[in-house]
């Protein structure tokens, strides 16, 4: 008996073999910048100027990765940097979580109001040197608390997390609390934050990387070295070319040119390796968290 063979539908197969093309293209397109940083962090600078690195290392040597590990200033940034991304984070989710259920009541007459003072910030704000001189007034120039304080609160994740508590949890649930003779607070804790794991994990991830990247904010309210992040010791070591301990002359006192190019991309490695060994953990949350705040359904 013979099987009756299923129609190949021509467009959706050429369309779908398109697809699949142009992914593997854009994949390539935004990996390999990623990969060449790798390889050529362990390879001869000197190879890699000439332009014979491509795919594989050549010429292997760690010398870039020994010099962070012999650099007190690596190692101060990074504590700086955890210290930030650690307290700043836990200071965010402390403000935008209580707001963000405040804002959602609708028994909060005022919310629309206050919420409109908040979106105004985002597109209106005094300026730099206004700004600066009322940190200066704090007296919180070159203090750590002014890189934790800062950003205590980013608008869009606050709109984010109002939506998602305002859509996903459903006011029910607020009725039977009430009955049960929970407070507000009780509530936020016992319910809402249960509820609101996806939404937890996403703005952790948003904080935990801004804070992580951030180094305009010490550019402009810092002059202490010792508050340095990592990120401006990455941006001395990749546009000043300073000196590290130990270092060999060269340009500002730095290393000879085919040195400080591999402790550059090692040290970008070093610098961007924390937040990609985090990401995998939250990214299950992550879209859902995203889409479910952003769309009402």
């Amino acid at each position: 008996m013979k099987t009756k063979r299923k129609k190949i539908y021509w467009p959706d197969t050429i369309f779908s073999a398109a697809v699949i093309v142009l992914s593997i293209v854009i994949f390539i397109i935004i990996a390999y910048p990623l990969w060449f940083v790798v390889i050529a962090s362990v390879s001869n600078s000197n190879l890699v100027n000439l332009g014979k690195v491509t795919f594989l290392p050549k010429d292997i040597r760690f010398y870039g990765y020994e010099q962070i590990l012999n650099d007190a200033r690596i190692w101060k940034g990074y504590a700086n940097t955890i210290l930030y991304v650690t307290a700043g984070t836990m200071l965010n989710m402390a403000v935008t979580l209580p707001a963000a259920y405040a804002l959602s009541r609708k028994d909060f007459r005022m919310a629309d109001k206050v919420m409109l003072y908040f979106v105004f910030t985002m597109f209106f704000s005094g300026g730099l040197v206004p700004l600066y001189m009322t940190v200066s007034s704090l007296h919180l120039i070159s203090t750590k608390a002014i890189l934790i304080v800062y950003m205590a609160i980013n608008i869009y994740n606050l709109i984010i997390a109002r939506t998602f508590i305002s859509n996903s949890i459903p006011e029910d649930l607020y009725e039977a609390a009430i009955l049960d003779g929970c407070s507000h607070v009780s509530y936020f804790t016992k319910v809402v934050l249960p509820l609101s794991k996806a939404l937890i994990s996403v703005l952790l991830l948003y904080y935990a990387v801004a804070h992580w990247n951030d180094y305009f904010n010490t550019l402009i309210f810092n002059n202490n070295g010792a508050n340095d992040p990592l990120q401006i010791v990455l941006r001395r070591i990749l546009l000043l070319n300073e000196a590290f301990s130990g270092g060999n002359g060269g340009i500002q006192g730095g290393y000879a040119q085919d040195s400080a190019d591999q402790v550059k991309y090692a040290v970008i490695i070093v610098s961007t390796l924390p937040i990609l060994c985090v990401y995998p953990f939250v990214q299950k949350y992550f879209e859902k968290g995203v889409m479910i705040g952003a769309v009402k359904g």
